[in-house]
């Protein structure tokens, strides 16, 4: 026994230990990448490096001994500096994308390719969760959002991106129809401190969404007479319907947040009145002020702001008033000139079409190619008649008795380019134009109406001014976020991820973590990034088919142009998956478990110091359950020293020297044909990405699954195993690192649980080919049980727990029939098979044959001479059923047999609570235990329906 000091606590430790076991067993954490506790220490990576007192190098922890008396620090500057270093040297030569390039692009950071993978899989409840994460409003943001994410994505290099704005509004759409959404449970327990958020848009809604998840009680005080902001009074109906966004807002409240509409900050009730009533405040007012041209004859009657048009035909009762009772309230007349090229102006155009006017001009200094709006937007504006006029700036509007009339025009040409990079225009001498108008609407941008918050500080452009990380504005307890703060208006997505930060920086105020002053949140993300040319895309993917999106077929131009309906129809199922399953899948699968990611965000790295030669070696990965890309391979040795010294397997080996050092399958060979036996200990151990399983999913996703240890059940093994689910769906298993399994599972219990849940599970009941409930099936088994008089046989799936297995005995035992197994396990220990009591398929013998002992059965069966066949779990292939009078099945999927009468959704192994008996090493008998790690697909448990028959045959 020898003893040490860690960061100046004392341990006791045995001679032999390393200061890393040491530290291991006492819960003080050394980082690590290239040690395990299976193999010999390697050192490699140099990540595990100590202080110690009296000693003048820093030692590595996996390889030093400890001694009595050490003095160890683990946590010193000199040993943070190291650690950050070797990162760095690590991840200078660490080529892959941590995150995609789409969700690095979302202002809120979305994670598109999750839930755009999750859309592919049919996981639509999941993928909205996902979602919500971040964004409250999926539905409605999926509509309006201009999509940053779609311009970064990678597949637009190969044909088109994927229409990831698209899929967000299905399944916001979907979940909202099928009610999946449920934003009350997310709502916890009260903290007893408040908040108020200035202003109902989507910033504020957000923020709202995000306290009320951390407990506390919020109030929106709005100054308009409904929620929403601009998504409700700067959005046209056909392109947001109301009816969608008041859903999603009633789903925020629901929460139990508060509501004072018609509120207006500075005339209903002042800041200073609010900051002494809550506990935080958070303005997220928007940007209500339509920016002026300054030019004469702006102020002439039936000139209007953009927002201010839009917010007045959106007051109006579109879809009940004629259209000539708007264009009359309005005062626009039937010629109308729009000035600006944003999306504000194209929702102005088109919408000043649907109320009425017959000719609609719009005006834009520059040309097409360098308008800001959605491409899709001009076009479609084009399409319902709206006059284009590039290169052309307004100068004038002319009036006559304080109307507008006329409209005079600069013609423009473009000079060198203005510091957005786009060229700037100049204007043609003694060029100029006038149209005749009726009304002017500009929409040109906006700005920030601060009445009411002059106690705050504001920068130039009248923008609150709010610390870039805290979100604090210069008064103590008073953030901001969204279109008010700083640079001013952005996109919605761009307020919505403001909101996020704003909320977490009012939770940390509130519990005393953060100092208005000094205070910094901002979390550290480093995320290594693939850079890639559009050139080395195709190359990449050159093997992939082009494939464009589904073809939408939108209400024709004449139609749409005279109502408020939307117009473009929502993806049908099948053209959802289908795009969804376009995506590349950029961002790596092993993020949410990569030690090397999370060790570069706690050490602060910047590998670019040792920026220099790098690998780009992408090869296709032909194994069938393996992934490998050597791009992200550190070479810390773990699969080629786990494979040979554990497994006494070569199938990994270190090829070359130096720089250029690769891990290849021996003799350069494909995987497969080496020894590997797909174990898979080599890519439970890999610390990076370069070695992962393939998912059960149709489409791969990188998700952060939930954990649950349980008991394999594929054999009478019974290993343990750790079951990874993602809502409702089991993505792969995984060893547990205990004694008994050495981190190992054979490859059906590593990667082949994807038979028992494949997308063809029957899910509901069914009488004769028609679907009932389960109650009603159950019933009618009873019945004709009771019909029948002749032999009855019943057989069991050899994959049923035990209790399972004791309940079918006990409903075999009161109708009177032979219970019989027709499956035998495929893998067959020598430890663990025909022991006393226990047969090779682990179930426990009590009157149970196995269908190759139970003579003459299958010839009685195949005769006609049984009349009642139950069977539970056995799919019994090779039996001709079709003599039989009656037959039931419960089964996993649908069976093969015609004329089954009455089958029973079973569960699988992941959804059952129970017990398989297996033999120790030592000759005794001990049942596993068997944890339910998903729930049951038809929403009750093969063991409940047992229950049910049983407690119905023995009344």
């Amino acid at each position: 026994m020898l003893k040490v000091k860690i960061n100046g606590n004392e341990y006791i430790g045995e001679k032999g230990q390393t200061i890393l076991d040491i530290a291991k067993s006492n819960g003080v954490e050394i980082p690590t990448l290239c040690h395990h506790e299976k193999v010999k220490p390697y050192g490699g990576c140099g990540l595990c490096v100590v202080e110690i007192k009296g000693f003048g190098k820093l030692a590595r922890a996996c390889a030093t001994e400890a001694a009595d008396g050490m003095d160890i620090n683990t946590v010193s500057d000199r040993v943070v500096q190291a650690r950050k270093i070797a990162l760095e040297f690590l991840l200078s030569d660490h080529v892959g994308d941590c995150r995609p390039p789409c969700m690095l692009a979302c202002p809120a950071n979305t994670d598109c390719q999750g839930y755009v993978g999750l859309i592919a899989n049919g996981m639509y409840k999941e993928s909205g969760d996902l979602i919500n994460e971040r964004l409250p409003m999926p539905a409605s943001i999926g509509r309006v959002c201009p999509h940053p994410c779609e311009t970064a994505c990678r597949r637009g290099a190969l044909d088109e991106p994927v229409a990831i704005a698209w899929l967000k509004r299905f399944v916001g759409d979907v979940n909202l129809a099928n009610k999946q959404v449920d934003f009350k449970s997310k709502a916890t327990i009260g903290t007893g401190k408040r908040v108020a958020v200035i202003g109902g848009g989507p910033a504020g809604l957000s923020c709202a969404y995000f306290l009320r998840m951390n407990g506390y009680a919020v109030t929106i005080y709005e100054a308009m007479p409904e929620l929403g902001g601009m998504l409700m009074y700067g959005i046209p109906e056909y392109r947001l319907p109301k009816e969608v966004l008041k859903k999603e807002i009633d789903m925020i409240l629901s929460m139990g947040v508060q509501v004072k509409t018609n509120t207006k900050i500075g005339c209903d009730i002042s800041l200073d009145d609010i900051k002494k009533e809550y506990d935080a405040v958070i303005v997220a007012i928007g940007a209500w002020k339509s920016s002026r041209m300054n030019i004469p004859g702006e102020d002439l009657h039936g000139v209007y702001g953009g927002i201010d048009f839009l917010r007045n035909v959106a007051m109006s009762d579109v879809q009940h008033e004629s259209r000539d009772k708007i264009v009359s309230s309005l005062s626009i007349g039937k010629r109308v000139a729009v000035v600006g090229g944003g999306n504000t102006a194209m929702d102005a155009c088109r919408t000043a079409v649907r109320v009425g006017a017959s000719e609609v001009y719009t005006l834009y200094r520059r040309t097409r190619e360098e308008m800001p709006a959605d491409p899709v937007e001009v076009e479609e504006a084009m399409e319902e008649g709206v006059i284009f006029k590039f290169l052309s700036n307004p100068v004038e509007i002319i009036g006559e008795d304080n109307k507008v009339k006329r409209i005079k025009v600069q013609k423009m040409k473009l000079g060198e380019p203005d510091a957005s990079g786009r060229r700037s225009p100049v204007p043609i001498e003694g060029a100029f134009e006038e149209l005749e108008v009726d009304a002017v609407i500009i929409a040109i941008g906006q700005s920030i109406d601060i009445e009411g918050f002059e106690s705050l500080q504001t920068t130039r452009k009248r923008t609150i001014i709010a610390d870039e990380n805290t979100f604090m504005t210069s008064m103590e307890g008073v953030f901001a976020c969204g279109d008010v703060t700083n640079a001013g208006p952005d996109i919605a997505i761009a307020a919505i991820g403001e909101a996020q930060k704003a909320a977490y920086s009012v939770h940390k105020y509130l519990g005393g973590e953060i100092d208005h002053i000094f205070g910094n949140i901002k979390e550290y993300d480093f995320y290594s990034k693939r850079e890639v040319t559009p050139e080395d895309i195709r190359e990449i993917f050159k093997d992939r088919e082009i494939e464009y999106r589904p073809d939408i077929d939108i209400i024709e131009a004449d139609i749409r142009r005279k109502n408020f309906q939307e117009y473009v129809p929502i993806y049908t199922e099948e053209e959802a998956k289908r795009e969804a399953m376009r995506c590349l899948e950029c961002g790596c699968m092993d993020y949410f478990e990569c030690k090397l990611i999370d060790y570069a965000n706690k050490y602060g790295v910047a590998p670019e110091r040792f920026a220099g030669d790098v690998h780009n070696r992408r090869k296709p990965s032909t194994h069938l359950h393996i992934v490998r890309d050597s791009d992200k391979c550190i070479l810390c040795g773990l699969c080629v020293r786990l494979c040979e010294e554990v497994r006494g397997v070569t199938a990994l080996g270190l090829v070359g020297r130096g720089f250029d050092t690769i891990v290849e399958p021996e003799m350069r060979k494909v995987l497969e044909e080496t020894e590997c036996d797909s174990c898979g200990l080599c890519v439970s151990a890999c610390p990076t990405g370069a070695l992962v399983e393939k998912q059960s999913l149709i489409k791969a996703v990188p998700l952060n699954e939930k954990y649950t240890v349980s008991t394999c059940g594929l054999c009478s093994k019974a290993c343990s195993i750790k079951v990874a689910t993602y809502g409702n769906h089991v993505v792969r298993v995984l060893p547990v690192s205990d004694a008994r399994t050495a981190d190992i599972l054979c490859i059906k219990g590593r990667f082949m649980y994807v038979d028992v849940l494949s997308n063809d599970r029957l899910k509901s009941a069914y009488i004769n080919d028609r679907e009932c409930d389960v109650e009603k099936a159950c019933e009618y088994i009873i019945e004709e049980i009771r019909k029948n008089t002749g032999k009855k046989v019943v057989f069991v799936s050899a994959d049923y727990t035990n209790e399972q297995v004791d309940k079918v005995l006990l409903f075999a035992k009161a109708i009177g029939a032979e219970v019989v197994s027709g499956i035998l396990r495929q893998h067959k220990f020598d430890d663990a098979s025909a022991f006393a009591g226990v047969n090779e398929f682990g179930l426990r013998v009590k009157g149970i044959k196995a269908l190759e002992d139970a003579a003459n059965l299958k010839e009685e069966i195949e005769n006609g001479d049984v009349e009642v066949l139950v069977s539970f779990g056995d799919k019994l292939e090779g039996i001709n059923l079709d003599n039989v009078n009656f037959k039931a099945f419960m089964s996993l999927h649908m069976p093969k047999h015609e004329g089954v009468n009455v089958l029973l959704p079973d569960s699988s192994y992941f959804e059952i609570i129970g017990t398989f008996t297996k033999k120790s090493e030592d000759g005794t008998f001990e049942d596993r235990e068997v944890n339910a790690c998903i729930k049951p697909f038809g929403g009750i448990s093969s063991s409940e329906i047992l229950d049910n028959l049983c407690g119905k045959v023995c009344e």
